[in-house]
């Protein structure tokens, strides 16, 4: 178990740290509370493990060895953050509109496929265990990042939606919003970086 503590600390500074998750997750608790935001956390944790699976299982290393593949997914990618930036600038203050609501699991957990965040942490932490067998590191990697990434969203979803006592002026909620929104488009960008 003591092997695996540089995997966990490397793990979980790479998936608190912001990037796409953390910033719709804080977002998401912003407006539309924590309840309504539970199964966005459990997407986002599911998916995690499963593309950190994926990762030792090899996936990983066909898109290190196939670089249109790896430009084709980063293009996606850019273009679904970029989406989702622009949802969050456009964002009301304090009311939940008809048509508005959380990222459901399936959503989150396909979001995963496409967050370039995650496969780039999970393509390196395979380094810490590339000794085991294929199997052993997808089982690793599965449980750690979705054990950890769990806390992870819960404290994010948890700090936004007690951002929303603090953004009950609508213009100081706009301007939260526009500087998530913000961020991500920055983040749409680093993918090609």
């Amino acid at each position: 178990m003591t092997d695996l503590l540089p995997l966990f600390g490397f793990v979980f500074i790479g998936l608190f740290s912001p990037g796409p998750n953390v910033i719709m997750l804080t977002a998401s608790g912003a407006q539309f509370g924590f309840r309504r935001t539970v199964p966005h956390i459990l997407g986002v944790a599911i998916g995690v493990g499963i593309t950190s699976g994926l990762t030792g299982l090899g996936i990983g290393a066909l898109l290190a060895a196939q670089p249109m593949l790896a430009n084709v997914l980063k293009v996606v990618a850019s273009l679904w953050i970029l989406w989702m930036a622009y949802t969050l600038w456009h964002r009301q203050p304090a009311k939940v509109e008809d048509g508005d609501r959380p990222f459901t699991l399936i959503e989150a957990v396909l979001f995963q496929w496409v967050n370039p965040k995650v496969w780039a942490v999970a393509f390196s932490a395979t380094a810490y265990v590339a000794a085991s067998p294929p199997i052993t590191q997808a089982v690793t990697l599965a449980a750690t990042f979705s054990t950890l990434n769990l806390g992870v969203c819960l404290f994010w979803a948890s700090a936004g939606s007690l951002l929303a006592y603090l953004l009950t002026n609508p213009s100081i909620w706009r301007l939260f919003m526009r500087v998530m929104a913000l961020a991500l488009a920055v983040f749409s960008l680093m993918v090609f970086l």
